[in-house]
């Protein structure tokens, strides 16, 4: 009772460099896709930019009266 050898099939995947469409349907219906995450989360979508865009109007507006502060 010895042992036997097993053959075994090993499965090799590779990336042609010529291949021209990796990733194809990534960007197909991109705005699509987004347009229904959005929709499906839209409180989580105000949650979060909410005060992304409140913080970056805020450092906007904070710098435009920084550089008129001279005039006064």
């Amino acid at each position: 009772m010895g042992k036997q050898p097993v053959k075994l099939k090993a499965v090799v995947y590779a990336l042609s460099p010529f291949q021209q469409k990796v990733m194809p349907g990534l960007w197909k219906g991109l705005p699509e896709k987004i347009h229904h995450k959005v929709s499906e989360n839209w409180i989580s979508t105000i949650l979060l930019l909410g005060p992304v865009i409140g913080t970056y109007s805020y450092a906007q507006n904070y710098l435009e009266k920084e550089k008129l502060a001279h005039r006064y």
